[in-house]
């Protein structure tokens, strides 16, 4: 017998803050599945950002 699903497991986008405020060309993005049951809030990590060339603050966008 199947299993019902909720698909709880959502994909989301996150995109480099930093870069959009100093104005260097090009967009850093990356795309990761969270939980919206556990984490309803915008998501936000640390990643690297290869225009930038260092790690940054990316969040959730919409």
């Amino acid at each position: 017998m199947a299993k019902k699903t909720k698909d709880a497991r959502v994909q989301v986008i996150l995109e480099c803050t930093e870069q959009k405020a100093s104005g260097v060309p090009g967009i850093s993005r990356y795309i990761t599945t969270k939980n919206k049951k556990n984490t309803p809030d915008r998501l936000e990590r640390k990643k690297y950002n290869p225009y930038l060339h260092r790690v940054t603050v990316h969040r959730e966008i919409k």
